[in-house]
């Protein structure tokens, strides 16, 4: 979606996890089905690294990689919640947890159903969100 950015903040659930990013004021979100967002029900916004910025919590987060390992699941130790990670489809970029972000419920949102579970076929879909 375009439009101007604006600085959004979000983190965890017990507020060890803090970032900003920046985002068009209408999102496009990906409602995935593979085996982990369909899971944890993770909903997210990708975009470019330089649009991401850590505010604290480097020392709480974890990671957890499965399969390719090209996934990085970053997850707060403290509470449990990811609020971001890097995806295999995007690994230039971030895929922040759209439901972690402030105010969350009062963005304007499209939520698009993406088939994670054939993600060989699917995932070149993606490829074009973590470009500036």
């Amino acid at each position: 979606m375009s439009g101007d950015l604006v600085k959004r903040a979000g983190g965890c659930h017990c507020g060890a996890v803090r970032f900003e990013v920046d985002l068009p004021n209408q999102i496009e979100v990906e409602n995935c089905n593979c085996s982990i967002c369909r899971m944890s029900g993770n909903i997210h916004v990708i975009v470019p690294a330089n649009r991401f910025h850590l505010l604290q919590g480097e020392d709480a987060l974890e990671t957890y990689t499965f399969n390719t390992g090209a996934a990085k699941h970053r997850f707060c130790r403290v509470c449990g919640v990811k609020s971001f990670y890097i995806p295999r489809s995007n690994p230039d970029g971030y895929a922040v947890t759209w439901r972690c972000l402030d105010d969350w419920d009062k963005l304007d949102v499209r939520i698009e159903n993406f088939d994670g579970v054939n993600w060989e076929a699917n995932a070149a879909a993606l490829a074009h969100k973590s470009r500036a």
